[in-house]
């Protein structure tokens, strides 16, 4: 390999934490200008990579050269001044701050400047804002900006700091289609002057779209580097798993249409979110809805579990209208609500595993003395563990400690153990890798099985056109469309969601 074609080469790279080898011997080199993804099931060695490679880890054994010099003190400082950004999913941008004060801050306290003057914070955000094309308005706080908007902050401030690498960790969770292709228009430029991309994402359609190369992890090993001509989807989706993903369609037993629907919702509205919805919800049924971020399918969802109520309209679940205006309704009821941010809305992630299962289900775990039963508990607690296979070290553990994955199965079982009629699922599988997919595929099938009404929000064309039966289409707010999944393909739905 010569060394001066590869603006970065990490050779045998190994790491292991209290035993456990997180990565094993792992090469990736990435030329100048090259666009390369690195994907995984969680648990293959991606974070650690990425934490190596830009100075926050040591690795155990392995060497790193950047333009061909190698890469002797393994610091987040020494990655910086080697031209090695990374843009994690959170932005770590400063919120309270303004735009001019994010893209310079950080670089004047590399050169350690002790007086600082709002000129120069200024010239310095002018400078880096120049060279994306972007016009942002320098007094505005962070905070105010749409997640796309700040993703470019990041990177314009990636690139103030002399940026010749950008590792974008999951750069699109939580952007339109719209930010996502404008995002991608940025990436394409930053290749065109000679700056790399490392771009890591669960999504693999964007995998495919952005990538020159992609290398692929599984259990701390390397399987390959990969041009983006040699591989596709089903293939891709193989070298992470080790196995062939079936894919099959979820069959609804059309009879049931003729009974009283679980959900019913008529003319529901919520003044500037969503306006005169109305569809059915059977027995055994996955109903989908789709639609771009921002066009009320989430508000929509939020109002039916109690946590967003409507200004209007009607919900009736079995034939009886129902006034839903808290969490507490849904519950007594039989709702149960996976939401679309699992760490922030859906997990007490500092609490045992334990814990955020039954945490739903308490008023089912007390004694006579109005006490919670410890084995009653202990028995609900490993019955969904079991039962939705959870991996854990402990059910002790906190539950930040499990792998995406096992944090939206945690979320599932603790849902399922309020034994609930109507399930939302709310990007089920966002943030987490194939195999984990498709099990949850699984279980949402199996809850469908169980008679249960499924409501299956996503983003990803392919799991919601495999894994509902019908589909709604909304567009700014409004039902515009109701289609059945037997009369559509993956390319078809994705224009009708445009």
């Amino acid at each position: 390999m010569e060394m001066e074609h590869f603006f970065l080469i990490a050779q045998n790279i190994s790491k292991a934490y209290r035993g456990v080898q997180a990565l094993d011997s792992v090469n990736i080199s990435i030329e100048p200008g090259e666009i390369h993804s690195l994907i995984g099931e969680n648990g293959s060695g991606k974070s650690t990579l990425i934490k190596i490679i830009s100075g926050v880890v040591r690795p155990d054994e392995g060497e790193i050269f950047v333009n061909g010099h190698p890469l002797t003190i393994f610091n987040a400082k020494s990655s910086i001044r080697a031209g090695i950004q990374v843009i994690y999913q959170d932005l770590s941008l400063y919120p309270n701050l303004t735009v001019a004060e994010n893209l310079a801050l950080e670089q004047l306290v590399e050169k350690e400047k002790r007086f600082i003057t709002k000129s120069v914070i200024y010239e310095i955000a002018e400078r880096g804002l120049a060279q994306l094309g972007l016009d942002f308005p320098m007094s505005e706080p962070v905070e105010n900006l749409s997640m796309a908007d700040r993703q470019l902050i990041a990177i314009t401030r990636a690139l103030t700091q002399g940026a010749r690498l950008i590792i974008m960790d999951e750069p699109t969770t939580a952007l339109t289609q719209s930010e996502i292709e404008s995002l991608f228009s940025v990436i394409r430029d930053l290749k065109k002057r000679h700056i790399s991309t490392l771009f890591i994402s669960h999504k693999l359609k964007e995998v495919l779209e952005i990538s020159d190369m992609v290398t692929v992890l599984r259990d701390g090993k390397l399987v390959g580097h990969f041009e983006r001509k040699d591989v596709n989807n089903d293939r891709l989706e193989y070298l992470m798993s080790g196995k062939e993903i079936e894919k099959t369609r979820f069959s609804f037993a059309q009879k049931a249409q003729t009974a009283v629907p679980l959900l019913e919702v008529r003319n529901l509205t919520k003044s500037g979110q969503f306006y005169d919805v109305n569809f059915k919800l059977f027995q055994g049924e996955i109903l989908g809805i789709a639609g771009l971020l921002g066009s009320g399918r989430t508000e929509l969802a939020l109002a039916i579990f109690g946590l967003n109520p409507a200004d209007s309209g009607e919900i009736l679940i079995e034939g009886q209208s129902i006034d839903i205006s808290s969490t507490q309704d849904s519950v007594q009821i039989g709702i149960g609500y996976l939401p679309e941010d699992r760490i922030n809305q859906g997990l007490f992630v500092r609490q045992a595993i334990g814990d955020n299962i039954v945490v739903t289900s308490l008023d089912k775990l007390l004694n006579n003395w109005k006490l919670i039963n410890r084995k009653e508990k202990q028995r609900e607690i490993e019955k969904w563990s079991q039962n939705l296979d959870i991996k854990m070290s402990s059910e002790t553990a906190p539950v930040q400690s499990l792998s995406g994955g096992n944090q939206q199965r945690v979320i599932l079982a603790r849902w399922l153990a309020t034994r609930p009629k109507i399930f939302i699922a709310d990007n089920p599988t966002a943030g987490v890798d194939v195999a984990s997919k498709s099990n949850i595929h699984d279980i949402l099938r199996s809850l469908a099985a169980d008679g249960l009404g499924v409501i299956l929000i996503s983003d990803e064309t392919n799991e919601i056109l495999y894994n509902a039966n019908r589909i709604l289409l909304m567009r700014e707010g409004r039902i515009t469309k109701q289609v059945s999944t037997e009369e559509l393909d993956e390319q078809k739905l994705s224009t009708m969601i445009v």
